[in-house]
């Protein structure tokens, strides 16, 4: 009996400012059970250490990847309970591997999001830079018609950012910003970053309860984050 093909979710994460998005959207994606490839750039290694303290290295990606999924976004250590059987759907690939599975359209992937992107990331991608396996990956998935959702984490924005944005999204990418929202009744940091987990999730099809819905009642927000 032939097994069912893997088909992973690429998620990449660039050097810009949010990595508890990352982790909150890592997190999404095991709960609902899909498959991960994670691509981790160098920039980013150096935010994730800047705002978590955690060195992400290639030789030790599962150790320190389940620190990273454990903290929460105010920073406390063991806020999820997050073990090696949660991580057992995830593949990781350095960075620097053009060789690696998503660097070819024929990899089997549902598509790639990426979380957080970088303005020099975003401009890579729009101008098929292919510089890394991030920006590589992610110009497979534009090729390959497969979803590509942006989370740019920037502010203010260039006008030159504005354009790379305006043509990725003409080439078929959701530019999702990582804008939070306060109707769902944010009483902490954490939701705040899950209702921007959940759009980048929604985009990409994956269901979820990491935030309140707005069901066309005014006052729910006043009620709390949670359903």
């Amino acid at each position: 009996m032939s097994q069912q093909r893997r088909q992973p979710w690429i998620v990449g994460v660039s050097g810009a400012s949010g990595t508890p998005f990352a982790a909150a959207v890592l997190r999404g994606l095991l709960a609902a059970g899909e498959s991960v490839d994670l691509v981790v750039s160098r920039a980013s290694r150096l935010t994730l250490l800047d705002e978590t303290g955690i060195a992400f290295r290639d030789a030790h990606w599962q150790e320190d990847l389940l620190s990273w999924l454990a903290r929460g976004a105010d920073g406390k250590p063991h806020t999820f309970d997050v073990g090696d059987a949660q991580i057992e759907g995830v593949r990781h690939w350095a960075a620097g591997d053009l060789g690696a599975g998503p660097s070819s359209g024929s990899y089997p992937a549902k598509g790639m999001l990426i979380v957080p992107a970088s303005t020099a990331c975003v401009a890579g991608v729009a101008l098929g830079l292919s510089k890394d396996l991030l920006q590589r990956a992610a110009s497979v998935t534009l090729k390959e018609r497969r979803k590509l959702v942006v989370t740019v984490r920037e502010t203010p924005l260039s006008g030159q950012t504005l354009k790379h944005l305006v043509s990725l999204d003409e080439a078929g990418a959701v530019v999702l910003p990582a804008s939070p929202a306060f109707y769902a009744g944010a009483t902490h940091i954490q939701d705040l970053v899950d209702f921007v987990a959940g759009r980048v999730l929604d985009a990409a099809g994956v269901p979820h309860d990491l935030y309140r819905r707005w069901e066309g009642e005014l006052g729910g927000g006043s009620r709390g984050a949670r359903p």
